[in-house]
């Protein structure tokens, strides 16, 4: 395993609380895998997405200036970027001739969502920023 990046080492507790938050966001994604809702809307709307954000605009000041900084900033742009896709979806789903691109616009950002996801807590797990 290769050391983090040079910079100011983050408390080891940020570190499990920034695992923690991508577990939350996690189990708000495959809420939408196992239900009939889409991944991109229970990650949007599941009270454990909703959490990890909160945490993540509380301590976002914690970690500034450490490899963690890049995961808070990844989840939170993964979070609003999904928003403003559903939003997309939503205004192509009301033309109803947009039906079908809104579907595949929900569905690829649900994929989109779960590489986040996997590819920033992976990043986590090595101890490294999520690369730009």
């Amino acid at each position: 395993m290769s050391s983090p990046p040079p910079g100011l080492e983050p408390r080891e507790g940020l570190i499990t609380l920034t695992h923690v938050m991508y577990a939350l966001h996690s189990v708000s994604a495959l809420t939408g895998i196992l239900t009939p809702a889409l991944v991109v809307t229970a990650f949007l709307t599941g009270w454990p997405s909703i959490i990890a954000v909160i945490i993540n605009y509380v301590k976002r000041s914690e970690v500034r200036a450490t490899w963690l900084d890049s995961h808070f900033s990844w989840q939170l742009r993964t979070f609003w970027f999904a928003l403003l896709w559903l939003v997309v979806g939503a205004v192509l789903f009301a033309t109803v001739v947009g039906i079908p691109v809104a579907v595949v616009v929900w569905i690829g950002t649900g994929i989109w969502v779960l590489y986040r996801l996997i590819r920033g807590w992976l990043a986590l797990g090595s101890r490294q920023p999520v690369p730009r």
